[in-house]
């Protein structure tokens, strides 16, 4: 049986970290520049979705230090975290290629090509 479908900003947290760790307010950047700034994260969602993430073993905290008195996590993808989002961009890209397909098809027989 197959993973349901990741949500946007689902797959964009994970697309951020797919490269490097990062703590939570590097990963909300990175969605914004991932995205073209359509998907601005908040802290509170964001942190919901790591958290989320983490039960589900796709994510695991990569260290941990102080900053300003303040605790900053690094997050990584796990191998499992890995292979879910090669497969959701796999759904994706089969998606896209399928819809770009037909609509060359239809622009096709629009025009009295062959279909």
């Amino acid at each position: 049986m197959s993973s349901p479908p990741l949500t946007e900003p689902t797959f964009l947290i994970l697309t951020a970290l797919a490269d490097t760790p990062q703590h939570g307010y590097g990963v909300i950047g990175d969605v914004l520049e991932i995205s073209d700034g359509r998907v601005k994260l908040r802290a509170g969602t964001l942190y919901a979705v790591l958290d989320r993430l983490r039960t589900e073993g796709l994510i695991e905290v990569e260290r941990e230090e102080v900053v300003q008195s303040r605790l900053r996590r690094y997050y990584r993808l796990t191998a499992v975290g890995a292979q879910r989002l090669a497969e959701e961009a796999a759904r994706l890209r089969h998606n896209a290629n399928t819809a770009g397909n037909r609509l060359r098809r239809r622009d096709l027989l629009a025009e009295g090509g062959v279909g």
